[in-house]
């Protein structure tokens, strides 16, 4: 393979790098640019920077600062990113087994651990079946022995490659035996992080029904039941089944950053459902917090949806005041609603280190909305003295004093 000077390499000699871990995150990321900007071009080549890359990273940022959890997310990424350039590069059988072998003594050698999420993607980096036979005939009579060893003693046991061998097992196709394996594992509970496996070779061996008991049979304290959920919804999905997916996983299935992203994704999976049904199964099933759901149901384009839910239980005032100050002259009684529902909520005390200025912000929102929809000045006073006196003892008082001139004109 044509020799290159990948400019990432030197920056990652063993120790590069300080206990900060924006350093090394920059650097990740200028590393990830280079190899897939040479993806483009030269597959088999990035695919060689990449197996570099991935020898490198673990020794190179043993002394960052992990407890934030940055440094691990930034390699996981990484990794996601690289393992398809890998997989994808066409090679010969011998070069893809060197690869594999160079990759497998970066993951033994790596005492954080950093690279643990790659065996994750074993099978896929095995290409195909023949290889993934080959590593699951090396890897399972070592998981084997360890957990039958396990059940013997009682002890704990940990071994490196045993999520690598799950993955191969899974990618030879060789799913009974991937099942038995799985079962010693079950010397002391039902981890989902094995388990998982075992639910994607029923599901691939068209084993559907099975796939969602063996999985729901996962279930404990301690499992991720969104992951879970996610995967029974899939198995669905895949069959044609959205109905009993999204009544049965939905709601339990998705979850993003924020409500409106989590909203987003539902409709995405089900664009044959009513957004606003699924809008409100979703407000439903968080019973006493509606009003975190106000931006949700604003961006969807929902607007009496969204004071209903702003005005059953708490919502963000500065979020109201800025749908006030954004909609005062295309929806400007949806404004008047939203600005004045946002400065009720201050006087109640609602809110987040709320100061002069926001109920200022708040009532000029709710003058501005007020003379697009033709609402006299002083029937806003009115209201205002009335959310005010009805805010006593929250921040009614507080909202009082801002205003005291703007109200006594």
């Amino acid at each position: 393979m044509t020799a290159y000077k990948w400019q990432f390499a030197p920056r990652f000699r063993r120790n590069a790098f300080g206990w900060k871990s924006q350093p090394a995150i920059l650097r990740i990321k200028e590393a990830l640019l280079e190899i897939k900007a040479l993806a483009r071009k030269e597959a088999p080549l990035a695919a060689e920077g990449a197996v570099l890359f991935l020898e490198k990273l673990a020794p190179a940022i043993t002394q960052v600062d992990s407890s934030s959890g940055s440094i691990g997310s930034a390699v996981n990424r990484a990794i996601e990113t690289l393992v398809p350039i890998i997989a994808k590069a066409d090679v010969s059988r011998a070069v893809r087994e060197k690869w594999l072998a160079r990759l497998w003594q970066a993951l033994q050698e790596d005492d954080i651990p950093y690279l643990d999420y790659l065996g994750e993607f074993w099978g896929e980096l095995c290409v195909t079946p023949e290889i993934a036979a080959k590593w699951s005939d090396d890897l399972a009579p070592t998981v084997a022995t360890m957990w039958e060893h396990c059940a013997r003693s009682g002890e704990f046991a940990y071994f490196k490659g045993t999520t690598a061998c799950l993955a191969a097992l899974y990618a030879a196709g060789r799913h009974d035996e991937l099942l038995a394996l799985i079962a010693k594992s079950e010397y002391r509970d039902k981890s989902w992080h094995y388990r998982v496996w075992g639910a994607r070779a029923l599901a691939r061996m068209g084993k559907r029904a099975d796939a969602i008991e063996y999985a729901e049979d996962s279930k404990d304290p301690d499992a991720p039941l969104t992951a879970i959920a996610e995967f029974c919804e899939g198995v669905l999905l895949d069959t044609g089944f959205a109905d009993q997916a999204y009544a049965r996983y939905a709601m339990d299935a998705t979850y993003a950053t924020t409500n409106l992203a989590t909203f987003k994704a539902i409709v995405k999976k089900y664009p044959a459902k009513p957004r606003e049904a699924i809008l409100r199964d979703l407000v439903a099933s968080q019973a006493g917090q509606e009003g975190k759901w106000f931006a949700a149901a604003k961006d969807a384009g929902f607007f009496e949806l969204a004071i209903e839910l702003a005005n059953r239980s708490p919502a963000d005032p500065r979020t109201l005041v800025r749908a006030a100050r954004d909609f005062a002259l295309d929806r400007p009684e949806f404004a008047l609603a939203a600005g004045m529902t946002g400065l009720r909520g201050i006087a109640k005390g609602y809110g987040f280190d709320i100061t002069g200025v926001d109920v200022l912000d708040a009532y000029a929102a709710v003058l501005a909305a007020a003379l697009a929809a033709g609402v006299g000045a002083a029937a806003i006073n009115a209201d205002v003295r009335t959310l005010i006196a009805e805010g006593r003892g929250g921040g009614g008082e507080f909202v009082g004093r801002v205003l005291a001139r703007q109200l006594a004109a």
